[in-house]
């Protein structure tokens, strides 16, 4: 898809794309919500057409996730809420979402809040292939897998066999 051309140097342009920044900031995942949809990579580019329209690119975690028809809806109306009206969001699925994408801050959010985070990379096997998934509440990584998918898709549910704690995992992709 060929995107409109983009101005530059503008300063009302770039007061523009501060301000819709900001506002996006705010947006979040609402499967996840500690995670803001920057934290979980999500949010993919922002930018000003030249007839200072917003465009938003986003890509969704896995091509049927349920939250990208609210997440495009979320962002409409944080950019409403501080006066930007003119506002085209863009689903893009390629390249695919990578859990490679979550930030560090949206990693330690996910512990934070109880979900074992993907590893870095998208590596967790340890030396006969499985898994070495810690536990959020204890850091034991005496775990085992209950189930392919916990509360959402792109999750899977253990259970730690040391505090006996269920958790959700938040699996690399």
């Amino acid at each position: 898809m060929v995107a409109e051309p983009k101005i530059e140097n503008d300063n009302a342009s770039v007061e523009l794309l501060e301000r819709a920044r900001s506002a996006l900031g705010t947006v979040c995942d609402p499967e996840i919500p500690v995670l803001t949809i920057e934290d979980l990579g999500v949010l993919r580019d922002v930018s000003i057409t030249e007839n200072e329209c917003v465009h938003v690119v986003i890509t969704p975690t896995y091509s049927g996730c349920p939250a990208m028809n609210t997440i495009s809806m979320d962002i409409e109306t944080a950019l409403n809420k501080v006066g930007i009206d003119k506002v085209k969001v863009e689903l893009v699925l390629s390249p695919a979402w990578t859990t490679d994408w979550m930030s560090e801050e949206g990693r330690q959010k996910l512990l934070e809040y109880g979900i074992a985070p993907p590893a870095k990379g998208g590596t967790t096997a340890s030396l006969f292939g499985k898994p070495e998934i810690a536990c959020p509440q204890c850091g034991s990584k005496n775990t085992e897998k209950l189930a392919e998918f916990g509360s959402t898709a792109c999750k899977a549910l253990y259970r730690c066999k040391a505090c006996l704690e269920p958790f959700d995992y938040f699996k690399c992709l």
